[in-house]
């Protein structure tokens, strides 16, 4: 059948799920299990979204397709591309913080981070007085596979996304073959290839940058791997009993976007919509010392930065800025305490309490922007 490549490969990726190393008890068997329905839509979408002669911009994850510890404040999109062609990207630049274009020679894969041959942001783009702008990329980018976008919210209920488009110059105007059989037969196998190394590489890629750091400690910002020049990350893992709580503490930024997010073991993002796990500078509270003080536990300790762990004793946290103007060094960074959820005013010297109904206030905030985004 034609459809039997790709059958086999979720039969495998099954098998990578219920074997991976970090699989305990049933909450992480559960959650691998939502995730491989994830990837093999994903999949399914990225196989058949593969045109570099008529491309278009694809959502590359987003709630119901995450990977690769993906940004809740982020929107995704790639395009394939052809190193000898020349294309054309045209758009209106949105209300984000941040709006930026990669340029990779590949793919993610087990073994290695895809290089990156040029990364720039919208300031390096003429826009016009009514957000519009275009811009040509190529020929010439020597081994460019793939074109990545991302657009960064920091204010998820004010800002509004842009629009993009990209057409390969010399076929504007013409139109794709229609589809055969053969092409579809390819496409089958690409899907289940793409899964299969969806999967392992993000798994591997997780236990590479993250794993074997000290866990319940965060690292100083460190220019984030792939090439992204404007964007700096502190990584760390997380393991903690219930009665206990991690406070982050980090200075408020001057660029323009500054947040934290936690990500299950799977090296996805925890349940942004219905829970707060995460927060942009807009979100949180800011002390009067200019300090972000955030509590990460699974008891709800009545304060404004709490991240929820939902259930998960072991997880990721990751703090980004992005659209540097400067490196940033150790004191840019965070700070890490160990506390019993009991003790956190001795850390917190401006804990404000927040009841029941001003944090369900918080979640249905978070729900309408996020539908909102996913509309726009």
């Amino acid at each position: 059948m034609l459809t039997t490549p790709f059958a086999e490969a979720i039969q495998e990726a099954e098998r990578v799920i219920t074997g991976a190393p970090h699989v305990r008890d049933e909450l992480d068997l559960v959650e691998g299990y939502d995730y491989l329905a994830g990837s093999i839509r994903a999949s399914v979408q990225m196989a058949w979204a593969y045109q570099r002669d008529f491309p278009y911009f694809v959502r590359s994850t987003g709630p119901y397709t995450k990977m690769g510890l993906d940004n809740p404040d982020t929107l995704y999109f790639h395009a394939w591309l052809r190193d000898d062609a020349e294309y054309v990207i045209t758009g209106e630049r949105g209300s984000t913080v941040d709006l930026s274009f990669q340029i990779l020679d590949g793919d993610y894969s087990p073994i290695q981070v895809p290089g990156s041959l040029a990364a720039f942001d919208d300031r390096e783009i003429e826009i016009g007085p009514d957000g519009s702008f275009r811009m040509f990329l190529g020929p010439g980018l020597k081994g460019a596979g793939m074109l990545v976008v991302r657009e960064v919210f920091s204010d998820w209920a004010a800002e509004r996304p842009g629009m993009l488009r990209i057409q390969r110059a010399d076929r504007t105007g013409a139109a794709p073959p229609p589809p055969t059989l053969d092409a579809l037969t390819k496409r089958y196998g690409v899907a289940g290839k793409i899964l299969i190394s969806r999967l392992r590489t993000f798994l591997a890629f997780a236990e590479r940058f993250y794993l074997g750091l000290p866990v319940n400690t965060l690292t100083a910002p460190r220019s984030t791997p792939g090439g992204l020049t404007t964007q700096f990350s502190s990584v760390g893992h997380y393991d903690l009993d219930d009665d206990q709580a991690m406070v982050v503490t980090v200075p408020v930024s001057d660029a323009p976007y500054q947040g934290i997010q936690l990500g299950s073991m799977w090296y996805v993002s925890l349940d942004y919509i219905n829970h707060q796990t995460s927060l942009t500078r807009d979100q949180a509270q800011i002390d009067p010392d200019g300090m972000i003080r955030y509590v990460i536990s699974e008891r709800n300790p009545g304060v404004a930065n709490w991240l929820e762990r939902t259930g998960h004793r072991r997880g990721y946290v990751q703090l980004r800025w992005q659209r540097l103007s400067r490196e940033l060094t150790a004191d840019d960074g965070p700070k890490v305490d160990l506390v019993a959820v009991d003790d956190l005013p001795k850390l917190l010297p401006h804990y404000k309490r927040v009841g029941p109904e001003a944090w369900r206030e918080r979640i249905a905030a978070r729900q309408a922007a996020v539908a909102a985004r996913m509309l726009g």
